[in-house]
């Protein structure tokens, strides 16, 4: 940026003093704040009366702020316009009205904060960070702020950034390895005692993971490592951070956070040696870098990426409060199911009490006292029958047996003869004269002897 040489004479400052000839320095000095006052007053009342060229302002007749602002403006907008080179590290078209990018120098570190309006934020819209742009406008002062910037009214793509492209191939080097695979993914612990923090000393990330955490969860403890977090040292702090923390076994997980930061800024989180690092971390790990829309290597090594450091505070604690809660809801459930199961229980009894089975206990009884019953007459009547039938059938075979048996012939007045040797005789040649034989009557028995022997046919032995 240049200005006029009339320009620039007309806004250099002159310290030299145009005082009375009777008026002493020394009282010149002592009334100076107050003189400055009055004629500041004096001169917002009445612009006439301000100097007309910065070398003409003195401390008793000083230009207001609004005044040089405006000077500075006047100025700025007779610059002509240009085109200007540069790679997009920021970009915000949120809004259809207005937009803001901000511009790095391809080679040195200079930025350019750039904005436009309407028809500039619908040319800009689908510009990513990383891209390398050629922006044409001028320049143009913000009086508010006396701040410096481009007003750009149209951009066009010179191709890929060339920051983004090395870390675009790095990514996918290192997917193809398997680096950012969900199977590598370590579940975050849900009650962690120990947290690890990896950020910049006296970074508000800090503080805002610090407070969060303690305020969700209180008991937990830190175990806090400072590096840097931008610029040469990041990446090689970063690592050795990452190897400590992950040898400490109290550590149960570790965040590492940085709040939002240019693209360059972050740069260092997508170094490699800080992508294998989180890799191959063996203490899950949360990566809390930037803001929402800022993405690193890291964010996709880690196993869990939060937004910003509050979200990650937020991610790896429960809320202490929300777990009351839910103790509180579990006991209020676990009472209320063990009031309704002793509720029903007690109506079950309460049945069972008023049954009749139970208030007489005899009616339980009298359907088998009735069956018993039943059964024994059955089985009287049954028995008696079989009795009967059988009386019946030993009447018949006793009769059968009594009209068969020798004694019934003897009954009837005939009687038995048996030898000497007890055999029953039948034939009367089966005896000798002068034999003894036996005779059995009905009643008793007497013995004979044989005098003579009658034949069958009638003839009469001597």
């Amino acid at each position: 940026m240049s200005l006029s040489r009339e320009n620039v004479e007309g806004m250099t400052f002159s310290t030299a003093r145009h005082l009375p000839a009777d008026v002493p320095a020394s009282a010149a000095t002592a009334g100076a704040g107050a003189a400055t006052a009055a004629t500041a007053a004096m001169a917002a009342s009445d612009p006439a009366r301000l100097p007309r060229l910065a070398r003409d302002t003195t401390p008793e007749n000083p230009w207001p702020v609004s005044v040089i602002s405006r000077k500075f403006h006047d100025a700025v907008t007779r610059w002509p316009t240009a085109w200007v080179q540069g790679q997009i590290v920021e970009i915000n078209m949120r809004r259809s009205t207005s937009g803001y990018i901000t511009l790095r120098d391809d080679a040195e570190e200079v930025s350019l904060p750039v904005m436009g309006f309407r028809d500039f934020v619908a040319k800009a819209r689908d510009f990513r960070q990383g891209d390398r742009v050629v922006v044409h406008g001028r320049g143009d002062i913000w009086m508010k702020a006396t701040r410096l910037s481009f007003l750009a009214d149209d951009i066009r793509r010179v191709g890929t950034g060339d920051l983004k492209a090395m870390i675009d191939a790095l990514r996918r080097r290192l997917k193809g390895e398997g680096l950012f695979d969900d199977d590598r993914k370590i579940p975050i612990p849900e009650f962690p005692r120990c947290i690890g923090l990896i950020c910049a000393p006296q970074a508000r990330a800090e503080g805002d993971v610090i407070t969060n955490v303690n305020l969700r969860w209180p008991a937990v403890r830190f175990r806090v490592i400072h590096a840097h977090v931008q610029g040469a040292q990041c990446p090689p702090d970063i690592i050795d951070a990452i190897g400590r923390l992950d040898a400490d076994p109290d550590v149960d997980v570790i965040i590492v956070a940085r709040g939002g930061g240019s693209f360059e800024d972050l740069i260092g989180f997508s170094d490699e040696g800080v992508v294998r690092a989180a890799a191959a971390c063996v203490t899950p790990i949360i990566s809390a870098i930037g803001h929402e829309d800022d993405w690193t290597l890291i964010d996709l090594a880690a196993d869990l990426r939060a937004s910003t450091p509050t979200d990650a505070a937020k991610k790896v604690v429960p809320d202490v409060r929300e777990q009351w809660q839910l103790i509180e809801d579990a006991l209020q459930q676990v009472r209320l199911r063990t009031r309704a199961r002793i509720d029903n229980e007690t109506r079950l009894v309460e049945g069972y009490a008023t049954r009749p089975s139970l208030t007489h206990p005899q009616t339980m009884l009298e359907p088998h006292q009735r069956l018993l019953d039943d059964a024994r007459q059955r089985m009287t009547y049954g028995l008696t029958r079989i009795v009967d039938d059988a009386s019946l059938t030993v009447e018949k075979l006793h009769a059968s047996l009594r009209a068969l048996s020798p004694q019934a012939t003897l009954d009837r007045g005939y009687a038995v003869v048996q030898n000497a040797s007890g055999n029953v005789l039948d034939d009367a040649s089966q005896v000798g004269i002068g034999e003894t034989v036996e005779i059995i009557l009905r009643s008793g028995g007497l013995e004979a002897t044989t005098t003579s022997v009658r034949p069958a046919h009638g003839r009469h032995d001597e």
